[in-house]
């Protein structure tokens, strides 16, 4: 039989695609010879046309990037992470309960603060006051509890004009980064007595949940008067007004409380915000009742985690902080904080001691008080048991 040329053999393996493909027996890489065989060819591609080979190549080019970029984001993170576990940088709390589901705390590390697939989010939850009641201490608490963040610092967003006026974006920029399903918490206490704040407030969440946590109405007072006195001791003053008689860091709570005629001096601001009725009413004005709770701030001393099991209540959260967070400092005399990284206490300004106070003009602000009490109770449909006297 006649041995078929090399030319005839390359027509015969020829096979028309598209992108100029062709089919070369093996025949044509090495010496033709009698044994080769139509199942000898080789794939060969030649692409003709310059626009159809040029998007080949980008769309090549292009999935190599991703490919790299992904495989490098992943090992540099795996790295991050196994440096913070092996540092104890990972604070999971989660009350000492097995075989966690997922990782709800970021981990801070040196030059990257928080986990992929977390961002800012806008506030889901306000502490808007009471100031002198503990809203620090609640907020610090709260955080005890894995589903929660909180905002660093108080933002004064809503009862700063020059901070509302720079708009929302602003004000998502200074919250931190969460996962999805974990409540983002600010806490500003001059949002309770700012009139315009309810209905900016508003404006951004009209279904935001709001925490509101007081404190006997005189005990808030004095604690006011006692924060006042030493921000102004601290503060750099002219050496005469440091030195005048009539200047408030001179004067006594007593003298500040009651005028010279023996009546309550409404005006005096510790006394103002103390009355609670005044200020809550316009935020029950813009907001329905079930989606404020009042806190008692006497009782988050006493006993904090009879106050914290309502409030994970009202947001809807699985109950996590316990007695097992908590002891008792006996050297500042209210309870500390703990989790499974360490223990922590609020700083040293907090729980300052206040002055003694002549017990007559306690029992009279404490009887001028009864009726804002009583409105204050009539409002939110509770009876905190306030001393009358």
């Amino acid at each position: 039989m006649p041995t078929k040329r090399r030319g005839d053999q390359l027509r015969d393996c020829s096979v028309t695609l598209p992108l100029d493909i062709l089919w070369l027996p093996k025949a044509a890489m090495r010496p033709f010879g009698p044994d080769s065989s139509h199942s000898d060819c080789v794939l060969v591609v030649g692409v003709s046309r310059p626009k159809l080979a040029a998007l080949f190549l980008s769309v090549m080019l292009l999935s190599l990037f991703l490919t790299f970029h992904i495989l490098y984001d992943s090992a540099v993170y795996s790295i991050q992470a196994a440096t913070a576990i092996s540092e104890n940088k990972i604070s999971i709390l989660t009350n000492h309960i097995p075989n966690p589901p997922v990782i709800n705390q970021p981990v801070v590390f040196p030059n990257r603060i928080h986990f992929p697939k977390t961002s800012r989010r806008l506030p889901q939850c306000l502490i808007i006051g009471v100031r002198k009641c503990g809203t620090r201490a609640l907020l610090e608490m709260l955080y005890l509890h894995p589903r929660i963040q909180k905002a660093a610092g108080e933002v004064h967003f809503f009862d700063r004009d020059e901070n509302y006026l720079r708009g929302l974006e602003w004000y998502r920029k200074k919250m931190p980064h969460s996962f999805r399903g974990q409540i983002t918490i600010e806490k500003s206490p001059s949002y309770f007595v700012t009139p315009e704040v309810p209905e900016r407030v508003r404006a951004m969440n009209a279904s935001i949940k709001l925490l509101l946590i007081v404190r006997e109405p005189v005990t808030r007072a004095i604690s006011d008067y006692t924060q006042l006195r030493s921000h102004a001791a601290t503060a750099t003053l002219p050496q005469q007004q440091s030195l005048s008689s009539t200047s408030p860091l001179s004067r006594s709570f007593e003298e500040l409380a009651l005028l010279p005629n023996g009546t309550v001096n409404e005006a005096y601001r510790p006394l103002a915000i103390s009355q609670y009725h005044v200020h809550v009413h316009r935020w029950l004005e813009v907001f329905p009742r079930e989606q404020l709770l009042v806190v008692n701030g006497d009782q988050l001393i006493d006993d904090p985690v009879s106050q914290l099991r309502r409030i994970e209540d009202f947001l809807g959260i699985e109950p996590r902080i316990g007695s097992n967070n908590f002891y008792f400092n006996e050297t500042k005399g209210f309870y500390c904080l703990r989790n499974e990284t360490g223990d922590k206490c609020l700083r040293e300004t907090k729980g300052r001691k206040h002055p003694r106070v002549d017990p007559v003009v306690i029992s009279k602000l404490r009887k001028f008080f009864v009726e804002h009490n009583q409105k204050f109770y009539e409002l939110v449909g509770e009876d905190l048991g306030w001393p009358e006297e």
